[in-house]
């Protein structure tokens, strides 16, 4: 990333069925090895399968899933006089979103099932709920911010 100035943020598509950004892109974020069709057609699977299960709108199950993984406070290291610390700062949205995407994925992926749809739609009813792994990141995301929250003046 370089120092002198930031680069533009680039504006993302939303996706063709649903015509949702974020959706757009949790596909770009579970995309491997430049196959956009196959982890699209992944998503779209799992939303079959949220909407069959939870007879709700699959997207908004996507977007509440979303929310209560999203963190709030993370811990950053910061070097004073020889030491690091552990120093707990406020997320920007950008990043807690990308964060909670990668969270999802991480953990649908770790999960037992039959495949990648089945596995991504069981760990995104389990967040819309408030339970599952990826809650369980937030949390102790949470909890080490919170243990170091002596160390928060030393924030830049």
């Amino acid at each position: 990333m370089p120092r002198r100035y930031r680069p533009q943020k680039r504006e993302v598509v939303p996706d063709a069925r649903y015509g949702n950004v974020k959706l757009s892109m949790f596909i770009n974020r579970m995309m491997r090895g430049g196959k956009k069709s196959t982890a699209r057609g992944l998503i779209y699977d799992a939303m079959d399968i949220i909407e069959a299960r939870t007879k709700k709108d699959p997207v908004e199950v996507y977007e509440q899933a979303l929310r209560n993984v999203t963190p709030a406070v993370e811990v950053k290291p910061r070097r004073v006089g020889g030491s690091t610390y552990q120093v707990p700062v406020e997320v920007p949205a950008d990043r807690a979103t990308s964060l909670a995407m990668r969270w999802i994925l991480e953990n649908a992926r770790k999960r037992g099932g039959r495949n990648m749809a089945e596995k991504l739609a069981g760990e995104l009813i389990d967040a819309a709920n408030g339970q599952g792994n990826a809650i369980k990141k937030r949390d102790d995301t949470h909890r080490m911010a919170e243990a170091n929250r002596a160390f928060a003046h030393y924030r830049w």
